[in-house]
């Protein structure tokens, strides 16, 4: 049987462009969850990512769609952490407790979006906002079916109160300059969520 050499190289360079794609995505979301958006050029993020500016708009239509897909991105991958966990409310408190950690503040390229970039999300096009949306739309279903198994709709509210709560907590953390004062507000927020669950 002959191998038809035009298949596999389509194939390979779908699989190929995909690949980079996905390498874009990953390096511009750790660069705006530590830089900004704003503060996160095109040239950086490609140059982040291996490769020249000119090979950007073969992936991405605009900024706005590469911070829309980051946005989706970062999100799924988050939500896809709480896998991870112990079941349950014990699996809750671990993540109470992982989200409110000094190396969780002190890393901000590597940690939660929520808490890197919500006030630039605010100000996005609806395309980032409705996939920031639907990623913590997620969010809030995993906290509340953590909290109420059999009833996922009545932990909702708590729910909300909880993730706003750690997103909260974790900002004002990195806001202060003194790093007694940034861990007591962490040690204080976990005590905090840890009783708001009860």
């Amino acid at each position: 049987m002959r191998n038809d050499g035009r298949k596999l190289v389509a194939r390979y360079a779908k699989e190929h462009k995909e690949a980079t794609r996905q390498r874009i995505i990953e390096q511009a979301g750790h660069r705006f969850k530590q830089d900004g958006i704003e503060g996160s050029g095109i040239s950086t993020l490609m140059a982040d990512a291996g490769l020249t500016n000119g090979a950007f708009y073969a992936h991405f239509a605009s900024k706005d769609d590469l911070v829309a897909n980051v946005v989706a991105a970062e999100l799924r991958t988050q939500v896809a952490g709480y896998d991870t966990l112990r079941p349950g409310r014990l699996g809750l408190e671990d993540l109470v407790r992982a989200y409110l950690s000094p190396g969780h503040r002190d890393q901000p390229g590597t940690g939660c979006p929520s808490a890197a970039l919500l006030d630039e999300i605010g100000r996005c096009e609806g395309a980032t906002k409705q996939a920031y949306t639907e990623g913590a739309r997620a969010i809030l279903d995993e906290i509340a079916a953590r909290l109420a198994p059999d009833d996922p709709k009545s932990a909702r509210g708590k729910a909300i109160g909880l993730y706003t709560m750690l997103v909260g907590t974790l900002q004002l953390s990195r806001a202060l300059s003194d790093q007694r004062s940034a861990d007591e507000v962490l040690e204080q927020g976990i005590e905090n969520a840890l009783t708001f669950m009860r």
